[in-house]
């Protein structure tokens, strides 16, 4: 358990005063709770006192939520009104004065917006509505995607154009696994930025975070800073209402998109729903053509579609040679194309991902890092 000291230290720089912390360690001691127990209970967040010893913030609700549930639970407490000051000891009457102190002090969660000048990456966590900088994003450079020239140009002029605070589409980008679509879209931000610095901030939310969109946008909307909101691998079951939510989020709103956000989401699907799931639409409804319309109709809300296909044998080699070209790893006793295919045999297809990984294996057989 952490001393009062270091708790004190690690609080200095996060948004929640030192007390609570204090409150916290002092109940598990109390109480012997596990900390994931306490946080699944207290937040429904088990890690949440791991990340508060980590420096993440968290909101004024949690914050309340957290000293309910200590309040309530810590041994000897009365459950109806406020506690007598009666037969405390001296130590209770300082924990309850600290209580009493923050609670006065506590001010209101820091916009989303103070945290986007932190960097120029971020993820969005849902749970504590809060966004995580990124200091080294996980990308290819742009010069190294081969295949996809008119897909890079539409992609980099509409990134550009946002980023310049021109009109600029929602992007959907769809097609074969692993042919480049969240490559792109983070290589199209890197040259964005490269060529104006700070320009754009790009900001991941994860699928199963859609529902908390509106909740971001609501953050994002009063930020001076343009903002590109990416989801990888979006797609929707039939079961699944979320794309609704989506809908009107994208367009058709009230609100509507703020005007320094925009949306790219990558998809194997082109409508993002299975094609069995519209056939089915098709079979059962009472409207056949309005069933498919409003499952489809997601998807048009995107007014960039961006298709990525399959790559044929010569364009395979040139993402391989671009590669090793680029981490020098050519080597005139290694015949690297009859390698790359016996390698591309075995995985089945030939892609921007299989290359990549050949290159892995290939580095690491000839004992040369990659960096």
């Amino acid at each position: 358990m952490l001393t009062k000291a270091e708790i004190s230290q690690q609080c200095a720089a996060m948004s929640i005063p030192t007390e609570l912390l204090l409150e916290i360690e002092a109940f598990l001691g109390d109480t012997g709770m596990a900390e994931t127990t306490f946080g699944l209970q207290a937040a429904n967040d088990g890690k949440l006192v791991a990340r508060l010893r980590g420096g993440k913030g968290i909101t004024t609700n949690t914050v309340e939520k957290i000293r309910a549930f200590i309040a309530a639970n810590t041994p000897g407490n009365a459950p109806s009104s406020a506690p007598s000051s009666q037969g405390l000891s001296a130590q209770d009457g300082n924990v309850l004065h600290r209580i009493a102190d923050a609670l006065e002090r506590l001010a209101p969660a820091a916009e989303a917006g103070d945290a986007l000048e932190d960097g120029d990456a971020f993820v969005w966590h849902a749970d504590g509505q809060w966004l995580e900088a990124i200091a080294k994003v996980n990308r290819v450079d742009i010069l190294l995607l081969k295949g996809i020239d008119g897909q890079i140009d539409l992609l980099v002029a509409n990134t550009q154009r946002f980023a310049d605070g021109l009109p600029a589409n929602n992007a959907l980008l769809w097609g074969a696994r692993g042919t480049g679509k969240s490559s792109l879209v983070k290589a199209a931000h890197a040259k964005v930025n490269a060529d104006t610095p700070g320009a754009l901030a790009l900001i991941e939310i994860h699928r199963e975070d859609i529902p908390s969109l509106p909740k971001l946008l609501t953050l994002l909307r009063d930020s001076k800073r343009r903002c590109l909101l990416f989801c990888d691998d979006l797609s929707f079951e039939g079961s699944d209402d979320t794309f609704k939510s989506l809908k009107a989020v994208l367009e058709g709103g009230i609100e509507g998109r703020p005007d320094n956000v925009l949306f790219y989401a990558t998809s194997n699907r082109r409508h993002l729903m299975p094609r069995d799931m519209i056939e089915n639409e098709r079979s059962t409804a009472i409207n056949p053509a309005e069933a498919v319309e409003e499952k489809v109709s997601l998807s048009d809300r995107f007014g960039l579609w961006l298709g990525f296909h399959n790559c044929d044998q010569d364009t395979y080699f040139a993402i391989v040679e671009g590669y090793a070209d680029h981490f020098g790893l050519m080597d005139s006793n290694i015949d690297i194309r009859a390698k790359a295919v016996e390698w591309s045999m075995t995985r089945g297809s030939r892609s921007g991902r299989v290359a990549w990984q050949f290159i892995q294996d290939l580095a690491g057989r000839l004992g040369k890092p990659l960096g």
